[in-house]
């Protein structure tokens, strides 16, 4: 459905292999031990898909949103943690690539699979209003700041070689007058602030940080001062919400193989009948199908809209998100129903499927959220 070119079916190929070699075997155990998928994330590196969207005079693949949501699908199908961890990077990296001229050779080392990067937007104080930071820099003259917050649900946290900072400029008016930065691992100041062990995506390290009197040198600035919110709306909020819709698609898609391979196994050893013999289960699965393929033809759709912008691309985009995660909810929970007390059990993973799907709903934008913007745009309104 995403109706890629040769060069793009190979990278998503790739892709996929990788993540059937080295993605699916620890998906169980990443999620079990709520760990990091420090391997995982080093493989795909080393296929070189941490430069999927690295631009191709800095070393990478160049890659655009169609390519970025096909991978992130066929990735989510053995591991959403993984997933959702390579999305945050591809949306760190697209922030770099908006200013080459100061991040070039981190742009290189990721394309190299040297340089994982992530996302620090939502605060505490502002919980799910990613766009509206509370914390506020502190100029130190020439262009360098001094950034104290207490950023929320960073994944990657303390794993990431890079942090995008948001924070208010030193003399913002109004909420929106935000500047983006970039903030390293090792700088002073930065700490992870306690543990995550979430219901679902367990394995992405989303956790609190502290950014502490941390200074900041102007040429680490994305942005010009005040205007964060352009870089928020223009270069991540359109990655981030195709990518989440593709995470969905995947899990919706995982759920429904491990479904199929469920009822095409257990047998009724009384009659030598199989679960397939059941019509209401095989209805249960047909409705999956049809509920996954709505949601992958829609972020097609979003993503051609993003290939060829027109007037209704902008509301596609806040569509997407509600679209494919609602999906995954949806269709896993038809899973549990239809694979009974051995879905509850755990088996297939279905049970880790129907609680992974659970997560991206509540990340900001949230899709309560979402509607709202939605229904604002439907009625002429202001979305900010």
């Amino acid at each position: 459905m995403y109706r890629l070119n040769d060069t793009q079916r190979r990278i998503v190929g790739h892709a996929a292999a990788i993540a059937e070699k080295e993605l699916a075997p620890r998906a169980a155990a990443v999620d079990r031990d709520a760990a990091f998928p420090q391997e995982s994330i080093a493989a795909l590196g080393a296929a070189g898909l941490l430069g999927l969207n690295v631009p191709q005079a800095h070393g990478g693949l160049g890659e655009g949103v169609t390519t970025a949501a096909a991978v992130i699908d066929e990735l989510t199908q053995r591991c959403p943690s993984t997933a959702m961890v390579y999305l945050m990077h591809l949306c760190g990296i697209a922030c770099y690539a908006a200013a080459p001229d100061k991040t070039a050779a981190l742009l290189r080392e990721a394309a190299a699979g040297r340089h994982l990067s992530t996302l620090a937007f939502s605060e505490t104080g502002s919980r799910s209003h990613f766009w509206a930071p509370v914390s506020r820099a502190t100029s130190n003259g020439n262009g360098a700041v001094t950034i104290s917050a207490q950023k929320s649900f960073v994944t990657s946290a303390g794993y990431a070689d890079g942090y995008v900072v948001s924070t208010l400029a030193s003399g913002a008016a109004r909420p929106a007058e935000s500047t983006i930065y970039l903030v390293l691992r090792d700088d002073g100041g930065v700490s992870v602030a306690g543990l995550w062990r979430g219901l679902g995506l367990r394995g992405n390290a989303s956790a609190p940080m502290k950014l502490e009197a941390v200074p900041v040198p102007a040429d680490r600035a994305l942005t010009a001062e005040g205007k964060g919110l352009d870089m928020m709306l223009g270069v991540v909020l359109p990655l981030f919400q195709v990518g989440t819709a593709a995470v969905g698609v995947g899990i919706a898609e995982a759920a429904v193989q491990a479904t199929i391979a469920h009822v095409t196994q257990a047998r009724f050893e009384e009659s030598n009948t199989s679960l397939r013999d059941l019509p209401t289960l095989r209805a249960q699965i047909a409705k999956m199908r049809l509920e996954t393929d709505r949601a992958r033809a829609h972020l097609a759709a979003v993503l051609e809209s993003l290939e060829s912008p027109g007037s209704t691309t902008q509301l596609m985009v806040l569509e997407a998100k509600a679209s494919g995660t609602e999906a995954a909810a949806a269709v896993t929970e038809l899973a549990m129903r239809t694979c009974g007390g051995s879905a509850f059990a755990g088996a297939h993973a279905i049970e880790r499927f129907f609680r992974d799907a659970r997560a991206p709903l509540v990340m900001a934008p949230t899709n309560d959220a979402a509607y709202e913007f939605i229904g604002r745009a439907l009625c002429g309104l202001e979305l900010w």
